[in-house]
């Protein structure tokens, strides 16, 4: 069997970006506002309100910069968990 085999085609990945927003929330927590938030990772805080809400695809550097920033993986951003 080749690596191209249907058996051996990666699973597709989806994303749930409401999911996402709602972790984003998360970690932003109920004393720091979407400005500052906003502000502590270089983005708008229009865009911090439409992350919160599932509203876009956050891209892989704005989700780097939130990872970094707040001690969590990528990983945990768009899956809610994290591997050993």
């Amino acid at each position: 069997m080749t690596p191209s085999s249907p058996k051996h085609r990666a699973k597709p990945i989806t994303v749930d970006w409401s999911a996402v927003g709602h972790r984003i929330r998360e970690l932003r927590g109920f004393y720091m506002t979407q400005q500052e938030f906003a502000a502590q990772i270089g983005i708008s805080q229009n865009y911090v309100s439409d992350m919160e809400r599932g509203q876009v695809e956050v891209g892989a550097e704005i989700l780097l910069r939130i990872a970094r920033e707040f001690g969590r993986t990528m990983e945990w951003l768009l899956t809610g968990e994290d591997r050993p």
